[in-house]
């Protein structure tokens, strides 16, 4: 069975669609899935990918399907063998065709974006242009791959939205009863409803969906980010889907910080001065929680210092003189920069640092005004800089990010965390390996 299992982890390959500035796409490759293909629309973003990682090849997606006869539409994607780099697809996901990749996709994994609708706007089958999940699911089609991870707000399970969330996933499952233009979504969806219900659809073209709330402070992430997971498993593979479940379980807990914090453990690894750690603690229970044998939160203060592989590298103070948008290369690490102007107002509460780090946000210009402030231990407080946010998301300092300061800050408020996609991506990796083992 080891010997099975062996071979059957040679060559997993994965495909990252709306791949944004490569959170997720760089959880799925620590996972074990070489990349077929990325894609991205936006500038800055895809200059990130194209530095970093595999390093992608760019394609001008409209460029190249404007010079292409009819009949070579779509063929100047190809598919990379192992240690080759693989295309960037530059542009409209809707000019690409992934039928050159079907049958060759271990996991198809990203964030649709999935702009708000209005309870009228969704009840009248008017839905927002710019929700993506409707060319997710062409892409499933004409993929067919094993697994699918994508990654949300939490916003989507607001009661006005609900409704149309949940035939969402109905789409999941059902990717390849595909909805014609002039049907809404409600009519579609009756379909739907009917075909689960009469249980009759080839496992071949139908998936098992799993959905998971999740604070990625739970699962070792620097920071309070309330999102949702959506996995999805082809049915002809018949996976374990609770063993799924039990591999996405939350490692990490609020009142095992405060433990670490009561029994001294905490305080002994990051030496804060005296004044500091009795103004924290009349903050923290004197009896915390023993219900759960989890690992404490990861603080902002822990991310400063470094985890995972920025581990033993601290981050170094940028003075008051510093905060002048001058690039100094403090600490021998890139983008950590002092940004003038930060202020603490009402509505905006900065972050602190021995709580996880506030979630971080895209915003229209970059993390907005108070959500990227942090107040230090002299009471002073300034801008995180994009390092220090980098780190809050669990990128690598290796990672590099392409564009001015509002660009990259952009980039990471879209990101999923590197460590939290890596949890379930290796979870996704693990319940098919299982399956396939099985078989």
């Amino acid at each position: 069975m080891a010997e099975q299992r062996e071979e059957l982890d040679i060559d997993r390959t994965g495909v990252e669609l709306f791949a944004g500035g490569g959170g997720l796409a760089m959880a799925v490759q620590r996972a074990g899935f070489r990349p077929l293909l990325f894609n991205e629309v936006a500038k800055r973003a895809c200059e990130t990918l194209a530095l970093n990682g595999e390093k992608p090849l760019p394609v001008d997606v409209e460029a190249e399907e404007a010079k292409a006869d009819e009949a070579e539409k779509g063929g100047y994607l190809w598919i990379p063998g192992p240690g080759e780099r693989p295309p960037l697809a530059i542009g409209d996901i809707k000019m690409i065709k992934f039928s050159y990749l079907e049958g060759k996709v271990d996991v198809l994994a990203g964030g649709p974006p999935c702009q708000p609708f209005s309870l009228g706007g969704v009840a009248k089958g008017d839905e927002d242009k710019r929700n993506m999940f409707p060319e997710m699911f062409r892409a499933i089609r004409e993929m067919k791959p094993k697994a699918v991870i994508c990654e949300n707000v939490r916003g989507l399970l607001r009661p006005s939205f609900k409704p149309y969330f949940e035939y969402i996933l109905r789409e999941l499952e059902l990717p390849f009863e595909k909805r014609d233009n002039n049907v809404l979504w409600q009519e579609h969806d009756a379909v739907l409803r009917g075909k689960l219900a009469d249980g009759t659809t080839d496992p071949s073209r139908r998936y098992q969906v799993v959905v998971t709330q999740v604070n990625a402070a739970d699962y070792g992430v620097p920071q309070i980010r309330h999102r949702i997971i959506i996995v999805a498993f082809r049915a002809d593979l018949n996976v374990d889907l609770e063993a799924f479940q039990r591999r996405v379980q939350p490692t990490h807990s609020e009142a095992a910080l405060y433990r670490s914090m009561v029994d001294g453990t905490y305080w002994e690894r990051h030496k804060v001065p005296e004044d500091v750690r009795k103004r924290v603690m009349a903050r923290v229970p004197s009896s915390p929680s023993t219900a759960d044998d989890l690992q404490p939160w990861r603080t902002l203060r822990d991310a400063i210092r470094g985890i995972d592989e920025n581990e033993g590298k601290p981050l170094p103070p940028i003075p008051a003189k510093y905060l002048d948008r001058e690039e100094r290369n403090l600490g021998g690490v890139t983008d950590h920069i002092g940004w003038p102007g930060a202020r603490i107002y009402p509505g905006h509460t900065p972050n602190e640092l021995d709580r996880p780090a506030k979630t971080v946000k895209a915003g229209v210009h970059g993390v907005p005004g108070g959500e990227s402030v942090m107040i230090l231990d002299d009471g002073t407080h300034r801008y995180m800089t994009v390092r220090e946010t980098a780190r809050v998301m669990t990128f690598p300092d290796t990672w590099r990010l392409e564009g001015p300061r509002g660009e990259q800050m952009r980039q990471l408020g879209n990101a999923v965390p590197v460590r939290l996609g890596e949890i379930f991506a290796k979870a996704v990796a693990e319940t098919l390996r299982e399956a396939e083992g099985s078989i």
